[in-house]
């Protein structure tokens, strides 16, 4: 007996209804969620292009309080100059390069004013034998002028530890309190040059970010295709109920015979087969 469509006004069908929509609403957010991480990496992207290559500015004027530091500002080169703290050097564990594991090289630089920028002045790789390097190029001894572009302090990781002479994050906070004097804890410096140059090959250099935006628009425009599709979907349901319900009505069963038959063409017959297997 046929039904019409009223089928797909009951609980059961509504609920379905429901549920599609909660999940294309999810989808939507997602959608938007990638859209906002693209707008960081191009912000990001832009902070390096405007800063990068820069020309070197005052740490008093690019930090002016010890504890502060604008966002805007990372990858600006400052020049600073003092003498390296050689004996409070640290290594900072988990960095790695080109896929090798290694440290960061952190050395605080004593200024004029008796307060302390920190330094990383490059990368090593871990040991052969144990997890140290085997050896750390010493920095410049005596007074020296450095420029260093400016980077945030990292947080302190939950659950992570580090033996002594080393950290688990670039926490300038920690570093602080190991060296015991005013230290500028907003940022730290990526070694560009050293004036005069090292006794000793530098620490690898850290290198240009590479403008990435990532894949954040594709997966935008994908949660916004399942969240269509889910509609799709659910019509493409409903519709097959109405078949299997409405099997019987007159209009359904002309429309039936008319899919059969519109099948019946695209299929090949059994002689148009067996030419072609002939024709290889």
């Amino acid at each position: 007996m046929s039904t019409g469509w009223r089928f797909a006004l009951s609980r059961r069908w509504l609920g379905y209804l429901a549920l599609v929509v909660i999940f294309a609403v999810a989808c939507v957010f997602l959608s938007m969620w990638q859209l906002a991480r693209r707008d960081e990496a191009r912000a990001a992207i832009e902070v390096v292009e405007r800063n990068w290559d820069a020309q070197p500015v005052s740490i008093d004027r690019a930090l002016p309080e010890l504890d502060e530091f604008d966002a805007t500002e990372q990858w600006l080169p400052v020049t600073v100059s003092g003498t390296y703290l050689t004996d409070e050097q640290l290594l900072v564990r988990g960095r790695p390069m080109n896929g090798a594991a290694g440290f960061a090289v952190l050395v605080p630089f004593l200024l004029d004013d008796g307060s302390v920028f920190v330094v990383d002045r490059g990368w090593v790789p871990t040991g052969n034998e144990q997890d140290a390097p085997d050896a750390v190029p010493a920095p410049p001894e005596g007074r020296v002028t450095v420029t260093a572009r400016l980077k945030p302090s990292e947080p302190v990781l939950a659950g992570r530890s580090a033996p002594e002479g080393q950290l688990a994050t670039i926490n300038l906070g920690q570093v602080e309190q190991l060296v015991d004097r005013p230290t500028y804890t907003g940022a730290y410096g990526v070694l560009a040059q050293e004036d005069p140059l090292p006794a000793e090959t530098r620490p690898a250099a850290t290198v240009r970010p590479e403008p990435d935006e990532g894949p954040h628009l594709s997966y935008a425009f994908q949660w916004l295709v399942f969240g269509v599709m889910a509609f799709i979907a659910l019509a493409w349901a409903v519709r097959q109920e109405y078949r299997a319900r409405n099997e019987d009505d007159p209009d359904e069963m002309a429309r039936a015979e008319k899919r059969r038959a519109k099948a019946a063409k695209r299929s090949p017959s059994d002689a148009d087969v067996e030419d072609a297997l002939l024709d290889r």
